[in-house]
C-alpha cells in the first residue's frame, strides 16, 4: 500500500498521475494496482492512498545494498537473477515506450522502485512522475520545466532544460544496469572527486572488468565451482581450475556484453543513447548464451 502525504508539495498531481498511467496498461513487469482510495481521516483531513499487489521479495535496492536495519537481510543476487531482473526492466520500459496508445516515460527508475516477487520476477513501480508524450511540443516542453528523477539517475539534458522523453528513462535504465553488476551506486563517495560511474566502468573495459564487478557475483561463481570438485586428488584439482578458468572467461564476456549495453544506454547524448527496443534483443541474446554456456558445465 501506498500512501500519499499530502502535506507534500504536488502529493495530489502525484497521486493522479499515477492512478492515469497505471490504469490502462497490462504488463508482467510493471506493479499491478489492485485499488485506489479516495476519503477523509478520522482528524478531517483528505486521505488518498493505492493498493498494489504485494512484492515479497522487496524492492532491488535492498538486495544490492542490503544494510544492518534490514529485518530480513537478504542473500546476494547471482548472475542468472540479475541478467532476468535486467531483462524484465528492459521489457517492462520498452512495453512502455514503445506500445502503450501513448508513449509513457517513467522519470524515476532507480532500484528501490523496482519491485521483485516471490520468484524474483521484477515489476517497476511507482509511476508518481511518470508522463504521458504529447503530439503537441509546446505541452511537451512543459513538462520538463521540474526537473524530474532521483539524484543520479537523472539524464543530463533534463538540467538544461530539455523536454522529457523515453530517452531519459533509458539513461537511467543504463545507469541501474552499470549498478546492477558492479554493486556501487552512482552516488557513492567514491563518484565525489568528478568521476562518475559511467567514466569508471568505460577505463576498465580495457582490461579491468572483473575489478570492478560486484565481489558477490565473482564468490558466488567460485563456490559452485568448488562444490563440483570436492575432491583433494590432484587430477580433480587441476579439472576445477581448468572450470574455473573456463567460467570466468564465460563471466568476463557476459559482463563486457552487458556493461557495454549501459554504457551506450547512459551516453551523455540521447542520439547516441540504444533504444529499448534494442535492448530488450540484447539482453536477450547475452542471457541464453550464458545459460547455454551454463548447461554445458
Amino acid at each position: 500500500m501506498k500512501i500519499l502525504n499530502l502535506q507534500q508539495k504536488g502529493a495530489l498531481k502525484s497521486f493522479m498521475d499515477e492512478l492515469k498511467a497505471l490504469r490502462n496498461i497490462r504488463h508482467r513487469n510493471l506493479v499491478k494496482i489492485l485499488a485506489a482510495c479516495s476519503s477523509i481521516d478520522p482528524q478531517g483531513n483528505d486521505f488518498k492512498c493505492l493498493v498494489f499487489k504485494f512484492m515479497s521479495n522487496g524492492n532491488l535496492d535492498q538486495w544490492l545494498h542490503p544494510t544492518n536495519n534490514d529485518i530480513c537481510q537478504p542473500s546476494s543476487l547471482d548472475i542468472v537473477q540479475r541478467l532476468n531482473i535486467a531483462m524484465d526492466i528492459a521489457s517492462a520500459l520498452d512495453y512502455l515506450h514503445n506500445y502503450c496508445e501513448k508513449p509513457i516515460v517513467h522519470c524515476d527508475l532507480k532500484p528501490s522502485n523496482i519491485l521483485l516477487d516471490e520468484h524474483m520476477t521484477a515489476h517497476v513501480g511507482d509511476f508518481g512522475l511518470a508522463t504521458f508524450l504529447l503530439e503537441d511540443s509546446t505541452q511537451s516542453q512543459a513538462i520538463s520545466v521540474c526537473l524530474k528523477g532521483s539524484i543520479g539517475y537523472i539524464p543530463p539534458e533534463y538540467g538544461s532544460g530539455s523536454p522529457v522523453s523515453t530517452s531519459g528513462d533509458v539513461y537511467s535504465y543504463g545507469i541501474l544496469l552499470l549498478e546492477l553488476f558492479t554493486g556501487k551506486r552512482p552516488t557513492d563517495d567514491i563518484f565525489k572527486d568528478g568521476s562518475n560511474i559511467h567514466r569508471i566502468v568505460t577505463r576498465a573495459l580495457t582490461g579491468r572488468v572483473m575489478e570492478i564487478i560486484d565481489p558477490s557475483l565473482l564468490l558466488a561463481e567460485e563456490k559452485h565451482c568448488k562444490d563440483k570438485h570436492e575432491s583433494s586428488d590432484i587430477e580433480e584439482k587441476a579439472i576445477l581450475y581448468n572450470d574455473m578458468f573456463q567460467s570466468f572467461s564465460s563471466l568476463e564476456e557476459c559482463f563486457i556484453s552487458v556493461l557495454r549495453i549501459g554504457l551506450s544506454c547512459s551516453n551523455s547524448s540521447p542520439l547516441n543513447r540504444m533504444p529499448m527496443s534494442i535492448v530488450v534483443n540484447k539482453m536477450q541474446e547475452i542471457r541464453d548464451v550464458y545459460l547455454g554456456f551454463k548447461k554445458k558445465n
